[in-house]
């Protein structure tokens, strides 16, 4: 078979222009690497390693590097140029138009296939990372940042609608949390005064654009600064981020001018990297399906969570022990309708969209997976989420690549309130802890869910269950028929639901029978006909009175 593709690569070379010019070469073993299990800092941060002591997941042979005699032989056949590494998959990615060196590295008895993942654009020049696991000197911070309101301004309902506020009103802001980023370019964070905070207070822990090999990413596509700013961005009144006092390692891993097989392998040594400085949380707002070369276009039946490089990479870090958020997808309205892919890796949470009511967006991809299984996992707001203007303030934006990044920021500040859970008993919170739980669909998944509520769950889990009534989430805001919100109640009890008026007239009221150390979700409904303006939703248990502030469309 390797002879085959050989021959079928020395056609190619006949034409005028060279077909291909990136390669993926699989290994066969690790056999004589002078890396070994017992020694797994000469490979992995510090931090790296703790994560998975944290959650028992012992270090195995796919996390140590590949061989690097096997390197030097593909690299010493010829005009070939080493993009990187990959640890999990045994293989390197490299840059070459010389066939006889295709040749020599197709009959090397250590590989075990060379996959065109790329085709010739003209001249390109790489600066390679000989060992990207070293690259980061920098130290991680754990300031303790007591519980505050903060000024949302327009960004208010998308963090409220999952819960997000409640959680940083409880202190959790994602203090100490490493969050990866793997999208395609940073356009000038480096600048843009909604990044200040990130800056300024030393929590950007380094960047690297394995698209173009250089640290680099500020001058690429807006994407990635619209997606960090959903975490990162803090403009007091008019953008805060769901993480906003996490920190943040920004990687390129998608060439938003193409499409290419190369851009999954591009994002293995993206996540492969983030897993070895130690990211807790991973954000990656990217999906692949179909590529400029039609011949290398997914079909339904490898989004089975096993079958492409990219799905079966995420879910290997899951396995470190790392949470990785994906958007679902925006092809809710086309003919290919699915999710794509990682959005397919099991333990990956996709995320769809939905509007300020909670309706799902019709561009917001749906399930199932080729093999059954529900997905989206989760939805959250990205039609309309508020984000970073390039331009500095705010715009809004839609797509599922918002909704993945404004859950993710929650996913930090939740593991930050529970360090001793691991990354899929958060998972399993989350998805407990949304409004369609109960019925689950492949439109909007396991539905929004209530960080609040998943807080409780994990507490409930790691202590006595909370003493108190609590009022979680209420959604939407601003709302124009009804205001849905949980509550947590301590006993079973009769609650007496009002809303006001800003002149303290009850324009509504409802009772509602919640039980005892249960969320109890709820509906105030027939609102329709009230004018615009701000309301007071006053919950009444028989310990508190709960006020919260909410404004009508």
């Amino acid at each position: 078979m390797k002879r085959t593709l050989t021959l079928a690569f020395l056609l190619l070379i006949g034409t005028t222009t060279f077909a291909y010019d990136h390669y993926w070469i699989q290994f066969t073993d690790k056999n004589n690497t002078p890396f070994s299990i017992g020694n797994p800092s000469a490979f992995l941060s510090a931090r790296s390693i703790q994560r998975r002591q944290n959650q028992n997941i012992p270090i195995t042979v796919r996390d140590l590097p590949v061989d690097p005699n096997y390197v030097a032989q593909v690299l010493g056949t010829g005009a070939v140029t080493l993009n990187y590494r990959s640890r999990w998959f045994n293989a390197i990615s490299i840059t070459t138009t010389d066939a006889n060196a295709l040749t020599a590295i197709n009959s090397l008895p250590f590989v075990v296939s060379v996959q065109p993942v790329k085709r010739y654009r003209g001249h390109n020049t790489v600066e390679t990372i000989d060992n990207p696991e070293t690259m980061s000197n920098q130290k991680y911070s754990n300031d303790i940042i007591m519980p505050t309101a903060l000024n949302y301004g327009q960004s208010y309902n998308q963090a409220n609608q999952i819960g997000a506020v409640c959680l940083h009103n409880a202190g959790f802001q994602g203090q100490g949390m490493v969050i990866a980023v793997l999208d395609d370019g940073f356009y000038n964070v480096d600048i843009l005064p909604a990044f200040d905070s990130l800056r300024l207070n030393n929590r950007l822990l380094g960047t690297w654009d394995f698209v173009s090999g250089n640290a680099n990413v500020y001058d690429d596509d807006t994407h990635g600064m619209e997606v960090l700013s959903d975490m990162a961005g803090w403009i007091d009144g008019s953008l805060i981020g769901t993480a906003p006092r996490a920190q943040y390692w920004l990687l390129r891993t998608e060439d938003a001018a193409t499409e290419y097989l190369v851009e999954e392998d591009n994002w293995v040594a993206g996540i492969e990297f983030a897993d070895s400085v130690g990211a807790d949380v991973v954000n990656t707002s990217l999906g692949y399906t179909q590529f400029d070369d039609v011949a290398m276009n997914h079909v339904y039946a490898d989004l089975d969570g096993n079958t492409t490089v990219i799905a079966r990479a995420a879910d290997f870090g899951c396995a470190a022990g790392m949470f990785i958020c994906c958007c679902a997808g925006n092809s809710g309205t086309q003919p290919w309708y699915y999710i794509w892919s990682p959005a397919d890796a099991d333990s990956i949470l996709a995320v769809g969209a939905v509007d300020n009511s909670g309706v799902i967006a019709g561009f917001s991809s749906h399930g199932p997976t080729a093999d059954g299984r529900i997905k989206p996992n989760t939805c959250a707001r990205g039609s309309g989420a508020t984000v970073a203007a390039s331009s500095g303030g705010i715009t809004t934006a839609s797509g599922t690549s918002f909704a993945s990044p404004i859950t993710c920021g929650a996913v930090a500040c939740l593991w930050q309130a529970h360090p001793n859970f691991t990354n899929m008993q958060l998972f399993n919170a989350i998805q407990q802890s949304a409004n369609n739980y109960s019925t689950p669909d492949n439109t909007y998944g396991y539905g929004i869910p209530d960080f609040c509520a998943a807080n409780i769950l994990l507490s409930s889990q790691n202590g006595p269950v909370p003493g108190s009534d609590q009022l979680l989430a209420s959604f939407p805001d601003p709302f124009t028929s009804e205001v849905d919100f949980s509550f947590y109640s301590a006993s079973d009890q009769q609650l007496k639901v009002e809303l006001m008026d800003v002149t303290g007239r009850i324009v509504s009221t409802q009772s509602f029978f919640v039980k005892a150390n249960a969320e109890n979700k709820m509906e105030l409904n027939g609102l329709q006909e009230l004018s615009s303006g701000v309301y007071l939703l006053r919950v009444s248990s028989a310990a508190k009175v709960f006020v919260r502030k909410m404004v009508k469309r």
